[in-house]
């Protein structure tokens, strides 16, 4: 990244973060955080008894996310069942595999396909540094 380039950062509840006056120290007041709140990025909503119908057009993909001193690197949003809303290109969930518009079914084992995201992001910022997700992702047609 270029020097004085805005890094954007997202946390897992879905808040997008980028720093103004990226030129400037963090401890200036002049860098102040920005909350944004994208839109969704889902063509059409999509039930967990879709995402569960056999022979249906998803397939299952395990991520293990390590974290990094600012986090996973992705947003997750939706409610019931949840959606990665975006990814960070170099961060953890990235490397890890993750990908925009993927479902999440279930954080290290527990199945989230019946909560909201904020009770997803909660599951991942109280547990362990490293996050093992299941994902259902839409087969290429």
């Amino acid at each position: 990244m270029a020097p004085g380039a805005a890094r954007l950062r997202s946390s897992s509840d879905g808040s997008v973060y980028s720093r103004r006056g990226a030129g400037h120290s963090l401890k200036s007041s002049s860098s102040a955080l920005v909350l944004s709140n994208p839109k969704s990025v889902l063509k059409r909503p999509v039930s967990t008894e879709e995402l569960q119908r056999p022979g249906g057009p998803y397939m299952k993909k395990t991520c293990t996310i390590v974290g990094d001193a600012v986090g996973w690197g992705f947003v997750v949003r939706g409610n019931r069942p949840c959606h990665i809303q975006a990814v960070e290109p170099c961060g953890p969930a990235a490397a890890a595999g993750m990908k925009v518009c993927q479902f999440v079914v279930s954080v290290n084992g527990l199945n989230v396909l019946h909560l909201d995201y904020r009770t997803v992001s909660h599951l991942i910022l109280t547990g362990p540094r490293t996050v093992v997700m299941e994902v259902m992702q839409e087969t290429e047609q």
